[in-house]
């Protein structure tokens, strides 16, 4: 058995059965990292003994827990280095925060180590999760081409089989473009469910903290542990059940054939399998949907970088500082309204469907690291405030990872992950 491959619920069922250990997991983990980690680069700051340690008091609280174990008990995850972690250091990928260390962790990764989990390393990051220096990771596919932004470091790191889990955020298309290029699984719940307390602003209307992993029942896992559905998930459907909506959004021209042609597979196989799988075409009120994205996000992007403009403006990278143009509050106010008005719409039209199928990505991970990708198919979804999850299992022309998203209307997570488990075994299949 290779341990670093098992998936994070089969690492915490062996731990729990005292059939592994926690460090042993953890040992293997570090040992995969070693192998690889020259050539992918995904991680910021390893805590090799403190994960260590961690996972020998894990053993040792087995020994004495009388069976009740948190569900994530021993089981190593990663942290994306825009969130604070307290043993740490948190850089943000910025030459202002070289050592910064905050002291605390952040609420979502305080509680999943509540729930047991150990905390192996912070992960690499475009700068502030924004706009600035690229991260130094590369795709685990093909060390030429990106893994995609911003969360590039904790989607290499669990497709590579480095660690099971990993915490990244969105803002734009930050978690599903890098699932979806390095070929594990991105989740972004409904915006809201998930704290961003200790996460490095960015903006306050699209920030949303997701993660990885390379099964839905490690993402469901997660999920059930942030509390972010009101009841127990349901099982997953019948594929025979399902009425899928293909929406191939207002900006279907930007989709390369890697991108057409998965899109066209995913729905095949679906039908294949039973489900009712019919064109979903979004209202032309949607049109620009990416566009008030856009405004919303250099907007308030501008307030939350403003202080180390004037503070630090020769350490602030000139890709942040070209996106702090001034955009008129009343432009502002009127994207906001517009983006408000338009989620109870999108809520009735998903709602009609068990999922909707879309672009995870434009086409396969581009060559070379001085762009992540292009963002078009995940913006309005974050918006849009919908829970959204790019799902692996096909490939392009190229032989690379082209993944395929799922979409819900907001607070539809439990929903949305159990049709995602039937849907991913057809994918995969």
């Amino acid at each position: 058995m290779t341990l670093y491959r098992l998936s994070a619920t089969d690492m915490a069922a062996k731990i729990a059965s005292g059939e592994v250990s926690s460090e042993a997991l953890i040992r293997a983990c570090l040992a995969r990292i070693d192998e690889r980690e020259a050539g992918v680069h995904a991680w910021a700051a390893i805590d090799r003994e403190g994960a260590i340690s961690a996972g020998r008091e894990a053993d040792k609280a087995r020994l004495l827990s009388a069976g009740k174990l948190g569900p994530l008990h021993g089981v190593p995850f990663a942290v994306k280095d825009i969130i604070s972690t307290a043993e740490l250091p948190t850089e943000y990928n910025s030459a202002i925060y070289r050592g910064h260390r905050p002291g605390s962790d952040a609420p979502v990764v305080m509680t999943l180590r509540a729930a047991g989990a150990v905390v192996l390393g912070k992960t690499e990051t475009v700068e502030f999760a924004a706009h600035g220096r690229n991260p130094v990771t590369r795709n685990p596919h093909d060390f030429a081409r990106t893994p995609g932004g911003s969360s590039a470091g904790s989607a290499a790191a669990v497709a590579d089989l480095m660690v099971p889990l990993a915490l990244g955020t969105q803002t734009g298309g930050s978690v599903i473009r890098p699932g979806a290029y390095c070929g594990c699984i991105g989740f972004k719940p409904t915006y809201g469910t998930v704290s961003t307390e200790g996460v490095k602003l960015f903006s306050s209307t699209l920030d949303t903290v997701g993660w990885y992993a390379r099964t839905v029942a490690d993402i469901r896992l997660v999920a059930g542990i942030l509390e972010i559905a009101d009841d127990q998930f349901p099982q997953a459907p019948a594929p025979s059940s399902l009425r899928i909506g293909v929406c191939r959004t207002p900006y279907w021209d930007r989709a390369l054939p890697a991108t057409r042609g998965a899109i066209e597979e995913a729905a095949r196989r679906f039908a294949k399998a039973g489900a009712k799988v019919e064109d979903a075409e979004l209202d032309p009120a949607f049109a620009d949907y990416n566009e008030l994205k856009e405004i919303v996000m250099r907007a308030e992007g501008r307030f939350a970088f403003l202080n180390l403009q004037r503070a630090y403006p020769e350490k602030l990278s000139p890709g942040i500082r070209k996106r702090m143009d001034r955009i008129p509050n009343r432009k502002l106010r009127e994207a906001l309204d517009k983006a408000a008005s338009l989620r109870p719409v999108f809520d009735r039209f998903a709602g009609g469907y068990d999922a909707i199928l879309t672009p995870s990505t434009t086409g396969e991970a581009p060559i070379g690291l001085e762009s992540t990708g292009d963002p078009i198919f995940n913006g309005m979804w974050t918006l849009l405030h919908a829970p959204c999850l790019t799902l692996p299992g096909l490939t392009g022309p190229e032989g690379l990872p082209v993944g395929v998203q799922l979409v819900g209307p907001r607070y539809a997570d439990g929903a949305l992950l159990a049709v995602a488990e039937t849907t991913a075994s057809l994918l995969q299949a």
